[in-house]
């Protein structure tokens, strides 16, 4: 969305204040995996991937984990399970996966996105999102999180990393 849209939006968080958010939930996982030698961060295509691009530069700054990150891709909005593709090939098996997406919302898509995971054996998988809305309907919830934001279901929260000028987070 640019900042042209005919639709009105709040800022809800900066810049500067999604990326503290995005930096915390960095030393948070650090904190929780530190005796792992790599961690994985998979993004879910979009917003989500942005995020986990972000995330793995911040854990290769503040620790000494191997960070791998991923995108993991489909469409999210078909009432049916979409097949899930991973943007490189990757080992999983025995490793700890953080799945990152900017959003959440109802827990559909984190629900989804699991499913590759679910195959192979891991140490972890965990979830981070920048804003969690807590209208969960999937038995999903985030093991890190940015920011939790009470809101009706007719509003919209919009995560943008992807685009310096407007990064941040806003409610329509």
């Amino acid at each position: 969305m640019t900042s042209s849209s005919t639709i009105s939006r709040r800022q809800i968080l900066s810049s500067h204040q999604t990326g503290q958010k995005i930096r915390r939930i960095a030393f948070e996982i650090y904190e929780q995996n530190f005796e792992e030698k790599g961690i994985i961060i998979a993004g879910i295509a979009g917003e989500g991937y942005a995020f986990a691009k972000r995330l793995a530069a911040e854990l290769s700054d503040i620790s000494p984990l191997d960070v791998q990150f991923i995108e993991l891709r489909f469409d999210k909005h078909i009432h049916h399970q979409s097949p899930i593709l991973f943007d490189k090939d990757i080992v999983v098996e025995d490793q700890v996966i953080v799945i990152t997406d900017d959003v959440l919302n109802t827990g559909r898509t984190l629900a989804f996105a699991l499913e590759p995971f679910l195959k192979v054996r891991m140490k972890k998988v965990q979830v981070a999102v920048i804003v969690d809305r807590s209208h969960h309907l999937f038995p999903v919830h985030a093991d890190y999180v940015g920011y939790s934001l009470s809101t009706t279901l007719t509003e919209h929260v919009e995560v943008i990393l992807s685009l310096p000028e407007e990064e941040g987070v806003y409610l329509k």
